[in-house]
């Protein structure tokens, strides 16, 4: 009987993670559970196979080495991650890693100018303790040791559940790589977005991860009768508000890959035939520029104040998050894309508007990604889908990636 292609082999390991879930048929594994323990036995298996040597660190994410024309040499750290969301799809995170095993069981041993290492990544949706990026922040050696009293909702500490696992939280930061280990970090991951679809590429090449700034804006006006009130008297939170909104999308929508959500908003005292006299909503803006999203973030604060000044109404806005952008090295978007345009595939390049464990490894080594295509750009629920054709696209791009890439390249 004939192997499968490399691409149903990719999806039949898909397929066998997501039979990992703590709530079937709902696809749900959080970091430290016991589907977390399953997932890395399997892919430990998976790594042995491809002749990748497995093991697990102290903060429970599993690499596999396999070693280059001489042992001991600097790696290129290929993966992503295992967890998911509550309620997930099957590919965020996990395509990325069964691919990379994939690479790696296709171009061998010894075949190298640099070592060969496989990441599965344990946390980084942040679902159980509600604290992103755990694994990839503690091999890049900037997890917040604060962490470890992080309880999940069964009041479970982070530093318990890391005892149960069979690992000692006290040894957290030795999963920490050095620089001077790792070639790059390379990581492939559905796009999460409608790009690619709407391009009809397969693949693409990612440019920046996005930075992000989020605010809590709360405006303060007077409640009142909602019949007794002339239309001209009022000071309506809830009509500034909206007219704050409108401000974000028109300012948001005048430059390519700069995006504004309002995703809450609450307005009091919230009765049927009283005028909101007080309103709070968040704003989530990005960009992947800082520069960008530093201005954006500007004018966004200035056009509330006016609004507020202009209708009577007090505002005050508090930064609830702010993450710089994380660009991909250039030499590896270069690399990229020549193993894209190999395949006859017109090199495409975008941004990242959701974060990924690249941004946390940028701290010790030059990242890049690339994107697959994915139905709709939905991600994060159930519907998440791919088809075998792009999954053999992303592994034949990673593949040509890795055996034609040429270290000299990178900047010092």
């Amino acid at each position: 009987m004939n192997a499968p292609s490399p691409a149903v082999r990719i999806m039949q390991r898909l397929e066998a993670l997501a039979t990992l879930t703590a709530d079937p048929p709902r696809l749900t594994r959080v970091f430290l559970s016991e589907e977390h323990r399953r997932a890395n036995e399997l892919v430990a298996g998976w790594m042995g196979e491809a002749g990748l040597v497995a093991q697990v660190d102290a903060m429970a994410n599993i690499t596999g080495r396999m070693e280059g024309r001489s042992v001991g040499l600097p790696a290129l750290l290929l993966g992503s991650h295992l967890d998911t969301v509550r309620d997930a799809g099957r590919y965020d995170g996990m395509l990325g890693v069964v691919t990379a095993i994939e690479c790696a069981h296709q171009i061998g041993a010894g075949a190298l100018p640099f070592a060969l290492e496989v990441i599965g990544f344990g946390d980084e949706e942040g679902v159980r303790f509600g604290s992103t990026l755990l694994g990839s922040r503690a091999v890049a050696g900037t997890l917040d040791l604060k962490v470890l009293d992080l309880t999940d909702q069964e009041g479970i500490c982070m530093a318990d559940a890391l005892r149960r696992f069979g690992l000692d939280p006290d040894q957290v930061t030795a999963a920490a790589r050095r620089r001077a280990d790792l070639l790059a970090y390379v990581e492939l991951h559905i796009e999460q977005g409608p790009v690619l679809e709407r391009a009809g590429l397969a693949v693409g090449c990612v440019t920046s991860i996005n930075g992000a700034t989020r605010l809590q804006v709360h405006l303060r006006g007077m409640a009142g009768h909602a019949g007794t009130v002339p239309m001209g008297a009022r000071q309506d939170a809830l009509v500034a508000a909206a007219e704050a909104i409108l401000a974000v999308e028109q300012r948001c929508s005048q430059e390519q890959h700069l995006v504004g959500t309002v995703g809450r908003i609450e307005a009091s005292p919230g009765a049927v035939n009283v005028i909101p006299g007080e309103c709070r909503f968040t704003i989530d803006v990005r960009a992947p520029q800082d520069i960008r999203r530093g201005r954006a973030v500007r004018d966004i604060r200035a056009a509330v104040a006016d609004i507020a000044v202009r209708r009577g109404i007090q505002s005050s806005i508090a930064v609830l998050h702010d993450s710089a952008a994380s660009p991909c090295a250039p030499w590896l978007m270069q690399q990229i894309d020549a193993a894209i345009a190999a395949q006859g595939i017109t090199p495409q390049r975008l941004p990242s508007g959701a974060g990924h464990d690249a941004m946390a490894m940028a701290a010790i080594a030059d990242t890049g990604m690339i994107f697959v295509r994915c139905a709709g750009g939905v991600s994060h629920h159930p519907q998440e889908s791919i088809t075998v054709e792009d999954a053999q696209a992303g592994f034949e791009t990673l593949r040509r990636f890795v055996r034609n890439l040429d270290p000299a390249q990178r900047q010092p």
